[in-house]
């Protein structure tokens, strides 16, 4: 192959390696110089450009990649009509993208000039899903290095197994302070798991957890036609012999491994019984998270089988992300037997929607508003008070004159909530496992409401976030882990971190409250003057 600069008339037949522009002439890149290109060339005065021609035995980009995305595709792919050099695959229907990661290999090893690259292997993919790319570099490559690319390709180093599986069983195990809604929420979680795939849950069934139990349950379902079996246990499996594993060899399957380099899926446990996969489900598989539990299933449901190999070989790449649950070290406790937690009350705002009066200020029972608060959460377990001020800070400071707090003056108030709650969390002292965040104008929160979402947190239990629930509905104070202050950190404007309880889900502990306490905040007039008569 040619590469060099011509005068328009010596260019013919070659194509353009760069797009030119001179005056109202537009030559693109990739343009075979004809006749009619070389007067446009002349016109525009444009004296040399630099081509590219084929030598003989040279094949062009486009005839290279197509003939190479054409060896290398198995069953289940479509290969798309090559352009400028690219060919791109596609899968032809839903399923569980295979890759010959030697074969992959030895085609990127021909020439630098033809590459090849796909998805990770394994990943489902839906029809119609780009799975992999054919480029060559240059715009043509000699013929040999195509044939030696083809040969390293062909045999179809690339395919989607198609999902066979489509009846799936499921046991959950119980044990006393399991709630039903968490039972309810896996039984969702797995379905929508299961829908990309076709598949549905034929049956489920809720037992002690118990190796007689379950091992009867695992039965009845192979019985009923389950392909796969899938056990969420109220427990997570600690050992080969733990209940889930030996009712597995129980009824006569075989257990053929506990435990993965995933995390989150650490605890997942794959087995067989009658040629039926039976997977123990590790806890991170109650949440719709992508985890480890799903790398296996999808692979599963496609009949592909994972051996301990390839279990073995996940751990590059394998830890998905930091585990916000992942029990923390354990920590010294107080001699109350509670975290260290600092109560942070937000007192910066310019209530506007009062009129005019700050009513953090207003009075209540003889108290203001933001006195009341403070002593409340004075009164409560927590280790320290951190007071966020900034509207009429001297007054508010005032207001609480002998009470012993910290005050950390908020000078962006008037950008919103967000910024008071970054200045709260940033004086919340360096030993604080936790900072329950409380609203000065919501004066019916009591420090025993902030005791019990002091004594729900459990940083070594995964609840690392409190929160007052009455009805479905959310209120306040929100107790947050330590683990969440950067993202805190992150909030702007007037918007509170509703937000990120719903993001971390898997880590919020709800704690059942009665009464408005927790709903009822002090914002208009009106509202003060119907807390003021009771």
């Amino acid at each position: 192959m040619k590469f060099g600069p011509a005068s328009p008339a010596d260019a013919v037949g070659g194509v353009t390696v760069h797009t030119l522009r001179q005056g109202s002439l537009v030559l693109k890149k990739g343009t075979t110089i004809g006749t009619a290109e070389v007067a446009a060339l002349d016109k525009a005065g444009v004296k040399e450009i630099v081509v590219v021609r084929l030598e003989p035995g040279d094949v062009s980009e486009d005839v290279a990649a197509a003939s190479i995305a054409q060896a290398v595709a198995g069953d289940g792919v479509n290969v798309e009509r090559a352009f400028t050099g690219r060919a791109n695959l596609f899968a032809a229907k839903a399923g569980v993208l295979v890759v010959d990661r030697a074969r992959v290999d030895r085609i990127n090893a021909v020439d630098e000039a033809i590459t090849f690259a796909t998805l990770a292997a394994f990943k489902p993919v839906v029809e119609g899903e780009m799975i992999a790319t054919v480029k060559i570099i240059p715009f043509g490559v000699e013929g040999a290095l195509r044939d030696a690319a083809v040969q390293a390709a062909s045999g179809g180093g690339l395919r989607v197994a198609p999902y066979q599986i489509k009846r799936v069983g499921i046991v959950s195990t119980l044990l006393p302070g399991l709630a039903p809604k968490v039972i309810e929420k896996t039984l969702r979680v797995t379905a929508e798991r299961l829908a990309p795939a076709g598949a549905t849950i034929m049956a489920e069934r809720r037992v002690p957890h118990d190796e007689a139990a379950l091992a009867a349950s695992i039965r009845e379902l192979l019985g009923l036609g389950a392909e796969l079996v899938i056990v969420f246990g109220a427990s997570a499996i600690a050992d080969r012999r733990d209940v889930i594993p030996a009712a597995i060899t129980g009824i006569g399957g075989s257990i053929e491994h506990f435990g993965m380099p995933v995390d989150p899926g650490n605890l997942l446990l794959i087995g067989n019984a009658g040629g039926v996969p039976v997977l123990g489900a590790p806890g991170c598989a109650r949440s719709p998270v992508e985890n480890g539990f799903d790398w296996v299933l999808m692979r599963l449901l496609a009949e592909l089988k994972v051996t301990r190999a390839e279990l073995t070989g996940m751990g590059v790449g394998g830890l998905l992300m930091e585990i916000v649950t992942r029990p923390q070290p354990r920590a010294p406790v107080g001699p109350d037997g509670n975290r260290n937690v600092t109560a942070v009350i937000l007192a910066a705002g310019r209530s506007t929607r009062m009129g005019g009066p700050n009513k953090l200020l207003a009075e209540l029972g003889g108290k203001t508003l933001v006195r009341t608060v403070t002593e409340q959460a004075l009164a409560s377990k927590a280790s320290s008070v951190v007071v966020v001020t900034g509207h009429q800070a001297g007054q508010v400071e005032q207001a609480l004159s002998g009470l012993n707090v910290t005050f950390a003056r908020n000078p962006d108030f008037a950008g919103g909530l967000a910024s008071s709650v970054k200045a709260g969390i940033a004086a919340v002292p360096g030993d604080a496992d936790g900072a329950v965040i409380c609203l000065g104008d919501m004066p019916l929160i009591s420090a025993d409401l902030i005791d019990r979402l002091i004594e729900t947190f459990a940083p070594d239990r995964g609840s690392l976030i409190a929160v007052p629930v009455s009805d479905g509905r959310r209120g306040n104070p929100v107790l947050w882990s330590r683990r969440f202050f950067n993202e805190l950190m992150t909030l702007d404007g007037d918007i509170g971190a509703r937000h990120l309880i719903a993001k971390h889900g898997e880590a919020v502990a709800e704690v059942p409250v009665e009464g408005r306490g927790a709903f009822l905040d002090i914002d208009t007039p009106q509202a003060l003057e119907e807390a003021q008569r009771g």
